[in-house]
Formats: structure tokens, sequence, C-alpha cells
């Protein structure tokens, strides 16, 4: 009896337990159907991603970037494949043994390659060595290092070397522009990577063969409106002239006229875009962009383009310069010498201050300021150069009689050699302003006129008297006839106007019967053979538009051959 009662007393802890039993293999049922359907369902994308980080690899495919040429077709920038070499840390540091022999292929002290391993030991990935020749990385593939791993990427090249330097600038490592036309039309060069995706294991072997993701995209092609012929020449005779004269810098710029475009721009001091050890700040500057400096007696044509324009003046009105001098106020203005009674055509011929002084506060400044801002002074070119100054004009609500004296003869007022061009092509294209390319055109703008044909056809023809007798007879150029205007600034000082330095300039235009060229030539703080612009700058811009003018096949001056005969005849028989 008692044992019956233990059994049938002992039935419902057993149900118990079977309901607790049947509960717990249920919640784990559940839990597995949860987990299965979370791991396959839920997290599935998260989970992927976590395996692919082990074993799937994504890798770049580099984009070529954009060839750089001269309007010709000549490279000026290329970009050539090159191998670059990375690791995993931690696959090196499992093979100590080897670092010598990888060191001595790398061409890196050991010591210096052990420190980049052991400090970045908790990356996957570090760069041992960029930009090898192809057969460099073979050679280091060959030492079947663990863990080594080489890559393609490219890397730019400038067959112009420093001849180009300045216009073409340069990229970083990653061909990323820098400066010059290669920071300005970057989006344009660089193209978009592609990618390719790998299967590897840990140790990053190859375990499946790469699938292509997405294909790289090159970039675009540049062409250039500089004639690399042209830019050849200018960059030598502007490098022999500096070194003559032993001057701090030098700039040249030469533009065509009947189109805008760009045929040579050079600088000294120059750099190798090739060798990044040259790369000094005051060597990458494009000066004839970026620099400005007062033009001095260069801008002296426009002051009398705008007293012609004026009505007041014509070619030979009267312009009384006795005696050399003017007082205004308390300072003085000078010619080098008396020059007494003189024509409008003689005041640009001798660059006579009193002349044009007397011109500019005759019109007017307003008359004076609106010819200068009407040909771009004071004004960007609008090249799309990187860093282009706009110079500076003047903006007063009233001005004093000497301050209307300077600017006229200009001083008070900064432009670029650019920008100087620029305003001499409106003389040679007869009043017509057309924009500045720095790209090839194919098609020439109609451009706007601002200035009044006859007033400029004036002013170039007395242009011709100053390289005929004036003080830009270096300037000649045998068998055609150019005209322009010399000029010499005095820089500023910590005191003032220094009497010591000074830039030497001189704009011109060439052949003068039908403009094609016009030239800016700029000689900073020369210290031998003088540092007038017509002792520094003139004789550069006849050697250069002499060999420019045969270079682009434009007609000679029959007259002016004949007269070089005549020369030649005189000199064989007097000798």
């Amino acid at each position: 009896m008692n044992h019956k009662n233990k059994l049938t007393s002992g039935k419902p802890s057993n149900r118990w337990r079977l309901a607790v039993l049947k509960s717990i293999i249920l919640l784990a049922g559940l839990t597995i159907v949860y987990r299965v359907v979370d791991l396959q369902l839920l997290d599935r994308h998260f989970l992927q991603n976590e395996g692919d980080k082990r074993s799937v690899r994504y890798e770049k495919i580099p984009a070529h970037r954009g060839v750089i040429f001269d309007r010709n077709g000549k490279p000026l920038a290329v970009s050539t494949p090159v191998i670059t070499v990375w690791a995993d840390p931690s696959d090196l540091l499992a093979v100590k043994e080897r670092w010598g022999e990888l060191a001595r292929q790398l061409k890196m002290n050991k010591s210096t390659l052990a420190k980049r391993i052991t400090e970045n030991q908790s990356k996957e990935f570090i760069y041992l060595k960029r930009h090898l020749t192809p057969e460099q990385g073979q050679q280091l593939m060959a030492l079947k290092v663990p863990g080594l791993q080489i890559m393609e990427e490219h890397r730019r090249y400038y067959p112009a070397g420093e001849v180009t330097a300045h216009l073409v600038g340069f990229t970083d490592i990653d061909e990323t522009g820098q400066e010059g036309i290669e920071l300005g039309y970057n989006k344009w060069l660089k193209g978009t990577p592609g990618k390719v995706r790998y299967l590897k294991d840990r140790r990053g072997n190859l375990a499946k063969q790469g699938e292509l993701v997405e294909s790289a995209q090159p970039g675009k092609e540049l062409m250039l409106s500089i004639d690399l012929g042209l830019q050849y020449m200018a960059y030598r005779e502007l490098k022999r002239a500096v070194g003559h004269h032993k001057a701090r810098a030098g700039s040249l710029v030469m533009l065509d006229v009947e189109t805008g475009e760009v045929l040579a721009m050079v600088n000294q001091p120059s750099y190798n875009p090739n060798n990044r050890a040259e790369m000094k700040a005051y060597r990458m500057r494009n000066r004839v962009v970026t620099d400005v400096l007062e033009p001095g007696s260069t801008l002296k044509p426009f002051t009398v383009a705008a007293a012609l324009e004026s009505g007041k003046y014509e070619k030979d009105t009267p312009v009384n310069t006795t005696p050399g001098y003017m007082r205004i106020g308390h300072d003085t203005v000078r010619d080098i010498r008396n020059y007494g009674q003189l024509d409008v055509t003689s005041v640009l011929t001798k660059s006579s201050n009193i002349g044009v002084t007397k011109m500019a506060m005759d019109i007017g400044v307003d008359n004076l300021l609106d010819m200068l801002r009407r040909v771009g002074i004071g004004q960007a070119t609008g090249v799309g150069f990187p860093g282009e100054s706009t110079g500076y004009l003047p903006y007063r609500d009233r001005w004093s009689n000497i301050e209307v004296a300077t600017l006229s003869f200009g001083y008070g007022l900064t432009v670029t050699p650019l920008q100087l061009a620029q305003a001499y092509s409106v003389l040679g294209s007869k009043g017509i302003m057309r924009p500045i390319s720095l790209i090839k055109r194919d098609v020439t703008p109609k451009g706007v006129r601002v200035m009044d044909r006859q007033v400029a056809k004036d002013v170039l023809e007395m242009l011709v008297t100053v390289v005929q007798s004036g003080s830009g007879r270096r300037a000649k150029v045998q068998s055609y006839q150019v005209g322009g205007k010399t000029g010499t600034a005095r820089k500023v000082g910590s005191n003032g106007y220094s009497n010591s330095r000074h830039i030497g300039v001189f704009a011109g235009l060439a052949p003068i019967d039908n403009p094609r060229l016009a030239t800016v030539i700029v000689i900073d703080e020369p210290t031998e053979g003088g540092y007038y612009g017509g002792l520094t700058a003139a004789p550069v811009f006849s050697k250069v538009n002499a060999r420019a003018l045969r270079m682009l096949g434009v007609t000679p001056d029959q007259k002016e051959v004949l007269t070089a005969r005549r020369d030649d005849e005189k000199l064989g028989g007097a000798g």
C-alpha cells in the first residue's frame, strides 16, 4: 500500500519534469530555427561582408591620365606604367631573416625597412616602394618573400622638361595635378579608376582568378596652343639674356594676334618636373601669369591712344616739353633731356614723360582709365590658369595731378606680362580684343572692338618709329618691319622706389603692316650690361621674332629686304 502510494504521488513530479524537458527542447529548437533564419536571411549581408573581408580582395585598376600635347601633336605630358610594391606587415614579421635581401633589392637600409614594418604591424597594408620599373618589380617578386605584392600604377613624365614646366605644371605621386595645366584641367585629364575582385586565402595568395567589377575610364587628351618649337627657342633666348645680364628672373610670352592663342610662355629660373629635388617655390612660379609689375613706358601707347580717341590730338599735334621738367605741386616730372617742341608721334618715339603727362591731364583721367580698362588692364585674362593675378588698376573718386601724371607713364598700377601682351594684341588687331587661350583653337573668335580702328593704326605707325629711331632700336628684325615700346621701371623697396633695382621691359608687334605676333619680354633686376628695357629686353624680342616669323612662314617685308641688301652692299663696299 505504501509502495503504491509512492508511485501515485510521483506522477505529478514526472509530468512536471517532462513538461520542462519538452519546453527546453522546444526552446532550443526555436532558438536554432531563429538562428538559422537570422544567419540565412536577417544577417546574411553582414556575414557575407565579414567573410569577404577575409577572402575577397578588391584591387584598383589605374586609369590612364590624358596626354597633354602642343598644337602640333607633340607630347608635353605622358603617363608611363610603373610598379608599386606593397605587403602585409604581419606576413613580413614572420620572415625577419629575409629582410636583408628584401632591403637590398629595394635599395633601402635594413634598419629603415625594419622600422617601417614594425611601426605598421597592426595594419594589413603598407607601401614598400612606389614607381619602380616593371623589370625591378619582376626582380622583387622573384624573391618569393611571403606577403610581398605588386600592383601597376602610372607615373607622369614630361618630355620637354624645364622648357614647358611653368605652363604644363606637374602631378603628385598619385597623378593628381598640383601646378599649371595639370592642376587647372585635372578633372579633364584624370580618368576614373576601375576595380577587379580576387578570391584569396588569408595569406593573400590567389585562390581564384580575378573578376572585373568596373572598367577603368581613361582621362581625356588636351591640346595646348603653344608651339613646342617656338617654346624651345623662346626659352633658350630668355635664359641666355637672364644669364648675360645676371638678372634675378625673366619672363616671355608670345601671342597669336589673329586668334588670341598663346604660342610661347617661358620663365627663368625654371625647374625640371621630372626631378622633384629641384622644386623650390621661387622656381615654380609662372611669372607670366602670376607676377605683377609696374609697366612703365610700355603703357604710354595707350595714353597716346586715349588722347587720339578724344579728338583733341592727332599724330602731328604739337606738344611742348620745354624745359625738360615739369613741376606738379611738390613733385617734378622729368624727361632724360629737354626735347623742346614735339609732335604726338615724337612724344612716343622719344618716350617723353612730360608729353604723355600733358596729354593725360588735358583729356582727363577718366578717358585714360576707360582706355586701360577696355584693353584688359586690371582684369583677369580668363585663360583659366591657377593663381592668375588680375593686376591693379586704381579707382579713386578724386585724383591728384601727380597721380594722373604717373599713371600716364605706367606707374601706380600693375599688370602681368600676359595682360600687357593682350593689350598690345588689341593694337595689333586694329582695335579688336580677342580672349586669350592656352588651348588650341579650331575656330577663331570674332572678338570685340574696344578701340577705334584708325587710332590703333596710328599708334602702330608710331611704334615703328620707336624701333627705327627711338629707344627700341635693338628690337629690329631683319627683313621685317616691327614696332614696340621699351619700358624701364624702378622697383619698390622698403623705403620707396629703389635707385638700384629695375625691371627692363619690351612689348612689341611683328610684322607691323599685318601683325601676327604680340610679344612681351621682362628682365627682372638685371645687374650687368645695363638695366634699360632697350638694352635688356629689346634684343630678346629681335632674336625671338626673327626666328618665329620664319618658322610660321610669314612673308618678309620687301621694303625691309631691299633696305637690308643696300646696307649689306654699303658694308661690303666700305670693307
